[in-house]
């Protein structure tokens, strides 16, 4: 554990650009100057960015899936000699869906200071671009690409009443927006947006059914990101439905407390409100 004598360094999480370089914030530009070490994903595309706001970095290490462990021990080791770390991705803000996360926990768990300077986000970009609900969603990120956890995935996407955002690499998006027409049907609402903040930025607007009808007829190339509208609320049940299903299974021979559970549990509605109609109308 790194204790209050020794030199204090940090770990940096710095937000690049996620196309164009003019993102690039003041801040992050003098934290990447100043880093003693800069992680990243790629060291020629980190480099050119450098190169671009003038800054010759003192040292790269590159972290990604396969590295970001072992760079993890070289990373603690220099934060508590204090040095400073800064970490990047190719694009945008590093730890959601990019290496980083790891490096932070190696440094939260020696005691190590992590900072951040916040940049631009794919992620939030794509979703404030799709004209869908913002107040309330979730991010999913990369799905799995097969297998029963991508099934699970899909099936939370359906259900999901809050906007959910997703990233998807081009090659893939015609499968991913078939499967979700599988799940949620042709009618949800889907935006889909790609070179965000570039020169060919292109959001598109409409169903899933329209969506894949058109991914099957272009080749789609660019980064994704895919933000889908949250489930529709099912109808209300009113009381009339409630009373039916109460003489229904009554009729069939099932006790008050039977009927009770089974007809709050096949309509979907509380019990409590279930059982309260059942006893007033006796």
């Amino acid at each position: 554990m790194m204790s209050g004598s020794e030199p204090r360094g940090r770990l940096i999480l710095v937000g690049t650009p996620i196309g164009n370089l003019g993102d690039l914030t003041p801040r992050a530009i003098e934290t990447l100057a100043q880093a003693d070490l800069v992680c990243c994903e790629d060291t020629r595309r980190t480099g050119r960015l450098l190169e671009h706001a003038g800054i010759r970095a003192k040292g790269f290490r590159v972290t990604n899936e396969h590295t970001e462990a072992a760079v993890s021990v070289e990373v603690v080791e220099r934060i508590a000699n204090g040095q400073s770390v800064a970490v990047v991705s190719d694009a945008g803000m590093p730890g959601v869906s990019d290496p980083g996360e790891r490096l932070v926990n190696a440094v939260v768990e020696a005691g190590g200071i992590v900072e951040v300077v916040p940049g631009p986000s794919a992620a939030l970009a794509g979703l404030v671009l799709s004209a869908l609900p913002t107040g309330r969603f979730v991010f999913e990120g990369f799905l799995p690409r097969k297998g029963q956890a991508r099934h699970d995935r899909l099936d939370a996407v359906a259900s999901e009443p809050r906007t959910t955002v997703l990233f998807e690499a081009p090659h893939r998006l015609e499968k991913t927006l078939g499967d979700l027409v599988a799940v949620c049907g042709n009618d949800r609402r889907v935006s889909i947006a790609r070179e965000i903040t570039k020169l060919h930025e292109q959001v598109w607007r409409g169903t899933l059914g329209e969506a894949l009808s058109r991914c099957e007829q272009v080749a789609p190339r660019g980064e994704y990101v895919v933000v889908v509208g949250g489930a529709p609320q099912p109808a209300e049940v009113d009381d009339d439905t409630i009373l039916a299903e109460l003489k229904r299974a009554r009729e069939a021979g099932s006790s008050t407390r039977d009927a009770v559970g089974d007809v709050a549990e096949m309509l979907k509605v509380a019990k409590r409100r279930v059982y309260d109609l059942a006893t007033s109308k006796a």
